[in-house]
């Protein structure tokens, strides 16, 4: 198991294949994406990986983090997100990884934060048919209907489906396609829609239901000469 990334999603837009078909795509992208620290099985007990995006400015960040940036040696970072990883694929602190950690054609999960959507009825939050056109019912046609019974049980039960807030959710899309990638300008191109608004920062993880290519490289694909991407990295990514 190897390292995810961290990416912002840009929006989406449209890549034509040969044959003249269109795809659509969403655009994440990949901005100074650096290993900030580990986790090791003897000092923490799991091992992990720890990513940092973008460039943050230092009067944004608060004390302790500036001392542990100061630490492992890294400028502050917009977002930090942890991996978990196998012991064997464990990156150094100050790596940059790099779009081409993906191959096209590989199946991705994509995980983010739903758009808000506010207060929202039974029918637009639980797709509930809603009451009937006519036959007595007025004003109430897009109402949930009953919740509990009288005597018995005498009270509506916990997690009911009612109307309620809706979005703000974590929400993990799995078995996404990877449709193109621009490893220059940091570019990861996926098929077809991810959680989150224009903006939002997404995760995206090597499938846990399909196998990884045999040409993805591991532990990662690392921007730099081979000697700092680590022996066993450097060669797969040139291939």
């Amino acid at each position: 198991m190897r390292t995810g990334l961290i990416a912002k999603k840009l929006g989406m837009t449209r890549i034509f294949k040969d044959d003249g078909t269109h795809v659509p795509v969403t655009v994440l992208h990949l901005d100074q994406v650096q290993v900030v620290d580990t986790r090791t099985e003897e000092r923490d007990g799991y091992t992990a990986i720890q990513l940092g995006w973008g460039k943050a400015k230092v009067k944004n960040v608060s004390n302790p983090n500036k001392g542990h940036y100061a630490r492992v040696k890294v400028e502050p970072k917009m977002r930090l997100v942890e991996f978990r990883v196998a012991p064997d694929a464990l990156l150094e602190a100050g790596q940059t990884l790099t779009a081409a950690h993906f191959v096209v054609g590989q199946k991705v999960d994509v995980c983010g934060i739903t758009k808000g959507k506010g207060f929202a009825g039974a029918m637009k939050r639980w797709n509930f048919r809603g009451l009937e056109a006519s036959h007595g019912v007025s004003v109430s046609h897009r109402s949930h209907g009953s919740t509990g019974n009288r005597q018995d049980p005498g009270k509506t039960f916990k997690n009911k489906k009612m109307a309620g807030h809706l979005g703000v959710e974590r929400v993990t899309t799995l078995n996404i396609e990877v449709a193109g990638i621009d490893a220059e300008k940091g570019l990861i191109m996926v098929r077809g829609a991810v959680p989150g608004s224009k903006g939002e920062f997404v995760r995206i993880r090597d499938a846990i239901k399909k196998a990884r290519p045999a040409e993805a490289p591991y532990p990662a694909s690392i921007l730099g000469a081979p000697d700092a991407a680590g022996s066993s990295a450097a060669p797969q990514e040139t291939e």
